[in-house]
């Protein structure tokens, strides 16, 4: 028997500060009370689980997504925007704990939608806002997280929409959920309305950061990977695996003591450093001549596979992004982790050469997981990252001693 839904009207009064007012006008059900406010409708109860979802496979392994949805159970729909695809999904369960899995970068149930241009919408702002209000205004979200589906593209538009949008809704719903301004402040296992928007519309579901793999909409917090003061790419990709990090455990705080391996030409380097750590670099190769006399970095012209740190030095983060065959790498990670303290970290970079297929890099990544928990390294999250190529980022945390 179908949820029969009733409507009552409540008075939204003074907009928020900071974001301009959007009026009433064309919404449907919107209407005045006695002293002139404008009236809007309450929250809908809850509905069944989506079927649909979002999901982000990177266009890295554009050759092995129908593998990968087929590993997922899922059906594709239709693309949207950069490397999104819109499924229905039998098992959602699959997302986390398929072999698949670690290809999706980020994924939503895809509780809301509106297919439309938004830019030939009049009034497509407040009309959206309201929308979203009534769908999800009783379901409680920690936060509202709106963005574009193409973040880096050159045209602003979709960029300023998602903010004005955002900007809106929050007028609408409880004070608290506008109290979060930065997306890491969230809590990783409460649910958010995600939303991501462009030319192909508007698409929102609700569901934790952890549960979606990223603090925000689309996973991944936008980090520029060209200036002039830019050593390497590889500084954006570390970044991002940071952030990305918080969704299982806090970093290692300011200060700590990362042993870094192969970390020519010093791109990871200077993103730890000006992050407040203490870094111990090792390559064959030397560093950028930026870093020259840089704080807190001690470099080691030394090859990683007979790099021997003296028997007291404790290490409390491993960072590997060395090329070369994967078992080699997390075997040398394995030999100098008797370094790290207890629960110390090791962010590994599982390089894929030659692992063409899905099988092989299934069968590389559960190599490297096999030796590195024998060794007493325990896998806390593996994912594809925005900046990673054709390669995942590994998390492990040391045992504790008994």
């Amino acid at each position: 028997m179908s949820r029969q839904k009733k409507w009552r009207f409540a008075t939204w009064s003074e907009p928020s500060r900071g974001f301009p007012y959007w009026g009433l006008q064309g919404i449907a059900g919107s209407a005045s009370d006695p002293a002139g406010n404008p009236r809007i409708l309450e929250p809908t109860v809850n509905e069944a689980p989506s079927a649909k979802w979002l999901i982000r496979i990177s266009e890295v392994f554009a050759d092995l997504e129908q593998e990968i949805l087929q590993h997922l159970g899922a059906a594709s729909l239709r693309k949207l925007g950069r490397g999104y695809s819109l499924i229905q999904l039998a098992n959602p369960a699959a997302i986390r704990d398929s072999e698949a899995a670690k290809f999706v970068q980020w994924n939503l149930p895809v509780h809301h939608s509106w297919p439309c241009s938004p830019r030939d919408i009049p009034g497509f702002i407040e009309k959206a806002a309201q929308a979203m209000f009534r769908k999800f205004g009783a379901r409680n979200p920690q936060a509202i997280i709106v963005g574009p589906f193409d973040p880096g593209a050159a045209d602003r538009y979709y960029r300023t929409l998602a903010s004005n949008l955002r900007g809106r809704t929050l007028q609408l719903f409880p004070p608290q959920v506008a109290a979060i301004r930065d997306a890491e402040a969230q809590d990783s296992r409460a649910p958010t309305l995600f939303c991501l928007i462009g030319k192909e519309g508007l698409f929102c579901g609700l569901q934790s950061p952890q549960a979606s793999n990223g603090w925000h909409a689309g996973g991944t917090k936008f980090i520029r990977q060209s200036g002039p003061d830019t050593i390497s790419r590889a500084g954006a990709k570390i970044a991002e695996a940071l952030h990305h990090l918080q969704l299982t455990r806090r970093p290692p705080p300011p200060g700590s003591h990362w042993l870094e391996l192969g970390a020519s030409p010093g791109g990871m380097t200077a993103e730890l450093l000006a992050r407040g750590y203490r870094v111990t670099a090792v390559d064959r190769a030397p560093l950028d001549p930026r870093l020259a006399n840089a704080h807190g970095l001690q470099t080691v012209l030394a090859d990683a596979a007979t790099f021997q740190p003296a028997k007291h030095v404790v290490y409390d983060a491993i960072l590997s992004d060395m090329n070369g065959a994967a078992l080699e790498s997390i075997t040398r990670v394995i030999r100098l982790a008797r370094h790290l303290r207890n629960n110390g970290l090791v962010v590994f970079t599982l390089k894929l050469p030659g692992a063409a297929t899905f099988a092989a890099a299934n069968e590389t990544e559960a190599s490297v997981v096999k030796s590195a928990t024998a060794a007493g390294l325990r896998v806390i999250a593996r994912t594809h990252l925005t900046y990673n190529r054709h390669e995942f980022t590994l998390f492990f945390e040391s045992a504790p001693s008994a």
